[in-house]
């Protein structure tokens, strides 16, 4: 009797253990978390099109992790770091939730990764934000940075920019640590190359007016307008920079960030001749055109470069927890980082010491309407910006784990 005792002890314990480490409640189904913006700012490029995503990868999983059957619960975190905090904790203490995706905007995405870095219960796997903070002074053992960042962004676009003979700037920049990141890594690209920057202006998150910005910017005598911002208020920026007039008498507009559905919003008629980094281009080959049209089957749209981010990273967390045999986040990162990135999102990429995936970009033009041959064909690839032209070293990384 003692000897059975004891045995149940000992396994009693080394179950605690384990829940300690990350172990799941085996009554409950495993869970993924969407949290996004589902009906403000960035809602066309994450919201309930990550939900989709993340559905996709776990169906093409198999539906299940570790003998579990996975879902999907998700909530609007109305890009409130308070919010994406609270529910992140309810989530990981209550809910069974296993990793959390998406996380758009920049400071929730900060938040949520600072709170699983000091309470280490879920992996964090951002797609729709782009802060280097994410993967260099605040980088975490259980975050993951997926789809883009705004260094890597603006260096590709804005290096095109200059190198085409623009080399005067003005920003237009979104007034939060995003927008200031973007410009901030732009205007470094831009000095690098021989430009220069004669001015810039900041505005707030969902600025609906843009009339005054647009005016000291056409007023500014710069070669090139280019918007530090994104989602919505990029889509308005350019609408609106197109009745002001903007892009003639030689000055012309560019985003530094954007996605196929900001183009779809904007129309190719006012898009047009738009120079800006991608992620993702819908039909670039086979598998990336069954994939957005299975996507576009579910969801009514094509997919952008966020959403397809949320597919390759759930997919891919899921591949390394079931191989490393466990939902643990710091095992199932260092198993990710083992594992290359092979699918529809990204061919032979990594994920570095510092959490940040190194994959292929592609620098696009914005057909005009008369060049595009279907239905969301809008981008003409001018050439890929490979993983050596797009990251910077891992040596220079401020990241606390890229020397390790």
């Amino acid at each position: 009797m003692r000897k059975i005792l004891s045995s149940i002890c000992a396994t009693l314990l080394v179950l605690g253990a384990a829940g300690q480490a990350g172990a799941q409640d085996a009554t409950k189904p495993m869970k993924i978390g969407v949290l996004a913006d589902m009906s403000s700012v960035y809602a066309g490029i994450g919201g309930p099109g990550s939900i989709v995503a993340a559905e996709l990868a776990i169906e093409d999983f198999g539906g299940k992790l570790l003998n579990q059957p996975v879902e999907v619960v998700a909530v609007d975190h109305q890009n409130k770091p308070d919010i994406a905090s609270a529910t992140v904790r309810n989530w990981v203490e209550n809910e069974n939730v296993i990793a959390i995706a998406d996380n758009a905007t920049s400071s929730t995405a900060l938040a949520v990764q600072a709170l699983m870095k000091d309470l280490p219960k879920a992996t964090v796997l951002t797609s729709g934000a782009g802060a280097i903070a994410l993967v260099e002074e605040q980088c975490s053992p259980v975050g993951v940075l997926w789809t883009w960042n705004v260094r890597t962004t603006a260096k590709s676009t804005a290096a095109a920019a200059v190198n085409e003979g623009k080399k005067k700037w003005f920003f237009i920049t979104a007034d939060y640590a995003f927008g200031h990141g973007l410009q901030a890594e732009a205007e470094a690209v831009v000095k690098a190359n021989g430009g220069e920057v004669v001015g810039s202006v900041k505005h707030p998150l969902n600025t609906a007016d843009f009339s005054s910005y647009l005016l000291q910017a056409q007023n500014s005598g710069a070669d090139i307008v280019a918007l530090a911002n994104a989602g919505t208020d990029m889509i308005n920026t350019i609408k609106q920079a197109r009745e002001f007039g903007l892009g003639k008498d030689g000055q012309s507009v560019t985003a530094l960030i954007s996605f196929m559905p900001d183009i779809h919003a904007i129309g190719l008629e006012a898009a047009q001749g738009l120079l800006v980094a991608q992620t993702f281009v819908w039909n670039r080959t086979p598998e990336t055109r069954a994939f957005a049209e299975r996507f576009k089957a579910k969801r009514g749209v094509m997919p952008s470069d966020v959403q397809v981010g949320v597919y390759s990273s759930v997919s891919h967390f899921l591949k390394a927890a079931q191989a490393a045999g466990t939902v643990d986040p710091v095992k199932v990162v260092e198993k990710m980082r083992e594992m290359p990135v092979n699918d529809i999102f990204a061919t032979n990429a990594n994920i570095r010491r510092d959490g940040l995936l190194a994959h292929e970009l592609f620098l696009v033009k914005v057909k005009s309407p008369e060049e595009s041959k279907e239905p969301w064909d809008y981008f003409e690839i001018k050439r890929p910006v490979t993983i050596e032209d797009a990251y910077w070293p891992i040596e220079q990384s401020k990241c606390s784990l890229a020397s390790h």
